[in-house]
């Protein structure tokens, strides 16, 4: 975009730099702000000397709206301490009058180069970023395999994903795991928490607004919807969302069209929408608290993030991960978990889910100073847990090679067969519980008896007042 008072030399510019590249021209700053959403440069060239508002407000409009585009300013010779102010601000160079053309084209291709590597180490580093996430959140569960399947089979689709679950579930890495693996991949990923921002600022934040459109409005502002063109947005707690604002998301999601607050003229946009819930979206649409047209646009391929307490088996494999990643950061060795520090994190119900468990580690990190994690690095609420009556396994009398079959066995039940992972919670190896299970499997075949069978003697005789 080029913005020049002086037609003669602003065509002479255009014409020429029409050769290689797309062009826009504009002779003052407020018409180059209006056409910012729509052309969206990658170069600012501007003149600082221009009729109405100078060419140095347009620096902090453009890094506001595109923070990678390139800022070069004109300027002739009195006026470099300008040229200094608006490098101050954010513009990459100087052009001095009269234009050196074969050197502007230099600075052009040299500027241009460098944003190239700077987005592509950018988007690197949230791929890595974001990778070590998704290892963080998912596990080896059937119910954490299954809903991965289902993400992977939606992912590349243009279908708006609706993700319910529990907050702590991982909503929001999932969302970014299917833009990842999107062909929207390289557009921007924009997230918004419906439930975090003031109601009275959600409909700016969303589809932004015009300079003077309300008390506060200094500027026009690109709203998240316009920032996510090409992309993907994200809209977290979408279940908040005022019945005013309902209708307009609606709108958007039908016409890929929004208005400014104060606009006049429809703004084009083509985003994916995905939306994620911790509330209970279709008794909300029932009681008449969300639009059911709203809902079915927005309920195309529903994901559920099963919450901790329902894939236990993945606990074990998020802790050592979680353990990994906060010793690194401390700079201490990563430390061994004991394994009745195993059984209370096994034990207890994480009605805070992934989140909450990422936590406890980070404390137990820090409060074992990279040595054993036992019981008492772990919060109150984790060690001093009580498993309801129900689901205490009661025993009277029992021999010990019994308690141990009864030990081994639910281990291995809570962890879906994984016996590398019940011998770390147990704290015996892996050959033992092999061992074990070779010497049961042999017993059955002389006495058939199968392991429903003894805890079903268990049930019946779980009255009487042993506990273990």
């Amino acid at each position: 975009m080029i913005v020049e008072d002086n037609a003669q030399a602003r065509n002479a510019l255009a014409t020429l730099l029409k050769n290689k590249y797309d062009v826009e021209a504009c002779d003052t700053a407020e018409a180059a702000r209006e056409k910012f959403p729509k052309f969206r440069p990658d170069v600012l060239l501007t003149d600082i000397r221009l009729p109405g508002s100078s060419g140095l407000t347009l620096i902090p409009a453009v890094l506001k709206a595109i923070p990678e585009c390139i800022v070069l300013v004109m300027t002739g010779y009195p006026f470099l301490e300008d040229a200094v102010a608006a490098m101050r601000s954010g513009a990459r160079d100087f052009i001095v009058k009269p234009i050196n053309f074969e050197a502007l084209q230099l600075v052009l291709q040299r500027e241009l180069r460098a944003q190239e590597t700077a987005l592509e180490v950018k988007r690197l580093r949230e791929q890595l970023v974001d990778s070590i996430r998704d290892e963080e959140a998912w596990g080896d569960s059937a119910e954490m395999q299954h809903v991965l399947r289902m993400a992977s089979e939606v992912a590349n689709s243009r279908a708006t994903v609706l993700i319910t679950g529990e907050s702590g579930t991982g909503k929001e890495v999932m969302a970014r795991f299917l833009h990842r693996h999107s062909d929207r991949a390289d557009g921007p990923f924009v997230a918004v928490n419906c439930a975090a921002v003031p109601e009275n600022l959600l409909e700016s934040e969303f589809f932004g607004h015009e300079e003077g459109s309300f008390n506060g409005a200094i500027a026009q502002k690109i709203g998240r919807f316009e920032r996510a063109h090409t992309g993907t947005i994200f809209l977290d707690e979408i279940g908040d969302l005022s019945p005013t604002l309902q209708v307009k998301l609606l709108r958007v999601l039908q016409e890929r069209q929004l208005e400014r607050v104060g606009g006049t003229s429809p703004v084009d946009v083509d985003v994916r929408v995905i939306a994620a819930t911790n509330r209970d979206l279709e008794s909300l649409r029932d009681d008449g608290e969300f639009r059911g047209d709203l809902y079915w646009r927005l309920n195309v391929f529903q994901l559920h993030m099963p919450p901790l307490r329902r894939r236990k088996s993945d606990i074990g494999g998020l802790w050592g991960r979680f353990l990994e990643r906060y010793a690194k950061r401390e700079g201490l060795p990563v430390p061994k978990t004991i394994p009745e520090a195993f059984h209370a994190l096994f034990t207890y119900e994480w009605p805070g889910n992934v989140r909450e468990l990422e936590n406890v580690a980070e404390r137990a990190v820090i409060l074992s100073h990279g040595l054993e994690i036992h019981p008492a690095h772990l919060p109150p609420q984790i060690r001093n847990f009580v498993v309801s009556e129900e689901a205490e396994i009661r025993i009277p009398g029992c021999r010990m090679d019994e308690l141990e079959k009864i030990a081994i066995l639910r281990t291995l039940a809570a962890v879906d067969g994984s016996t590398s992972k019940a011998a770390e919670i147990l704290g015996i190896s892996v050959r033992k519980i092999q061992y074990r299970m070779r010497e049961w499997r042999q017993e059955a075949e002389k006495q058939p008896i199968s392991a429903q069978h003894l805890l079903d003697q268990i049930a019946k005789t779980g009255k009487k007042k042993s506990n273990v």
